[in-house]
């Protein structure tokens, strides 16, 4: 290690790494942001790791654009994505509702809009449940915002298009420190696989 790398990993009290990468997120309530922006200007250290977390949070934006991800994403990154000519196909969702989806094969993006009242909300999972009630998948601590109106689920268009016809529901609750669990929203899909050919996996 030369002398300059010593020199910019050290710093007495250093930022922590999911702050920097909710500063970059622009997540962070505006008194955090400033805190967080006015250590970066004296502290090369801190700079460096968000540099860092800035080229990870590059390469898994370019994994995401691919489509083969099931990750929660934000407006700009649907609003670039259809810009950069990527055929996005969307779903808007509220609390309780049923809605019929597919995917076709030229479609790049698969988006679901999922309504919630997330304010005083600190943390929240998305669970993924089959049709007879089993939970397959659960997002914990999903990336979120107090005044947010919606969690945007990007669901992996690779896997959607190797679908069967079938049925998935999801289900947005606020996590306590105590471990206990209030239900925000439930959002039913019912897919039709309109893509010709055998599905390549069932639930």
């Amino acid at each position: 290690m030369s002398g300059n790398e010593g020199r910019l990993s050290l710093c007495d009290t250093p930022v922590d790494p999911v702050a920097l990468a909710d500063y970059w997120l622009a997540l962070l309530p505006a008194a955090d942001e400033l805190s967080v922006e006015n250590h970066l200007f004296e502290c090369d250290g801190c700079g460096e790791r968000l540099r860092e977390i800035i080229q990870l949070s590059e390469a898994l934006s370019q994994l995401s654009r691919s489509g083969a991800l099931r990750v929660i994403v934000g407006e700009a990154f649907i609003r670039h994505a259809a810009a950069a000519g990527q055929r996005v196909r969307q779903y808007d969702f509220a609390p309780g509702e049923s809605v019929a989806c597919t995917i076709a094969a030229d479609d790049d993006l698969l988006v679901a809009r999922l309504a919630a009242d997330l304010s005083g909300v600190e943390r929240v999972d998305l669970s993924f449940f089959d049709p007879d009630g089993n939970e397959r998948q659960r997002m914990v601590d999903i990336p979120i915002r107090a005044d947010m109106a919606r969690v945007i689920f990007h669901e992996s268009a690779v896997m959607g298009k190797k679908s069967p016809t079938t049925s998935m529901v999801a289900r947005m609750v606020a996590v306590g420190q105590d471990g206990s669990e209030r239900l925000l929203g439930e959002y039913t899909f019912h897919h039709t696989r309109t893509i010709p050919g055998p599905p390549e996996w069932e639930w």
